[in-house]
């Protein structure tokens, strides 16, 4: 009976520890099951709708570096003080309607006579004259910005060539919606005016969806799905009416 006991005593031990660590394993199976889901559930959330359909950050979208950090207020005091050079001469332009070759002169007239005084000041009180620095202009930044605005004009012209070729009608109304807006807006205002208003939207409605981008999104959705709707049902009213087989073929 002893030796009975004592055999069973093992086996009792073995099933209890073999039911410990399947309880162990379930455990851990259900831990990375939960972790899978979550991983799920984070992707799918990862996955929201963003403005134009962007995957990057707004500062990426911007182009980066200094030009996004200058729009989106990364430096405060460079930004701000952008927009306050903008500001005085678009009040010195359009308020005090300055000429800008007045403005120059002028500008040009004060800096020469403070720098002339100063120099005869350091002399009387026998210093040395302040050295005046050598201004010129680089050529590498000089020689950049014209190799951007280069691309740049070459694909607005590529992009109105495939607008005029005819073969994407959302595209020419889109085209034709937005300079008829943008001639409108010019009618209101002149040139510096518009060119001023432009400025500062550019300085305030980029930061302003960076902070609230969350809160924009979603309505930006429910917009693009409206727009698509509308559009559905002109193209299937008008715009699928207007003969435009025979000059797809010719451009074909």
């Amino acid at each position: 009976m002893a030796d009975h006991q004592e055999e069973d005593q093992p086996k009792g031990g073995e099933s209890l520890i073999d039911k410990i660590s399947e309880k162990i394993h379930s455990l851990g199976s259900d831990s990375s099951s939960d972790s899978d889901d979550d991983g799920a559930a984070s992707k799918a959330k990862d996955k929201v709708y963003r403005l134009f359909g962007r995957e990057q950050p707004v500062h990426k979208v911007l182009g980066g570096g200094k030009p996004a950090d200058l729009l989106l207020w990364r430096d405060k005091k460079v930004s701000a003080g952008a927009l306050g050079v903008a500001t005085v001469v678009w009040i010195l332009f359009e308020l005090v309607e300055y000429h800008l070759l007045t403005l120059v002169c002028h500008a040009l007239i004060l800096a020469l006579a403070v720098l002339f005084l100063w120099s005869n000041a350091n002399a009387f009180i026998n210093k040395s004259p302040p050295r005046i620095p050598e201004v010129s202009i680089p050529e590498q930044p000089v020689i950049e910005f014209a190799s951007v605005l280069r691309v740049e004009i070459n694909r607005t012209f590529a992009i109105l060539r495939e607008i005029a070729s005819g073969r994407d009608l959302k595209k020419f109304l889109l085209a034709i919606a937005g300079l008829w807006l943008v001639s409108i807006v010019g009618s209101w205002c002149n040139f510096l005016t518009l060119f001023y208003i432009v400025f500062v939207l550019l300085h305030s409605v980029p930061v302003l969806y960076e902070k609230h981008q969350d809160k924009v999104d979603p309505l930006a959705e429910k917009a693009g799905i409206e727009l698509k709707k509308h559009y559905s049902v002109l193209d299937e009213k008008v715009l699928s009416k207007i003969p435009l087989g025979a000059l797809k073929n010719k451009n074909a």
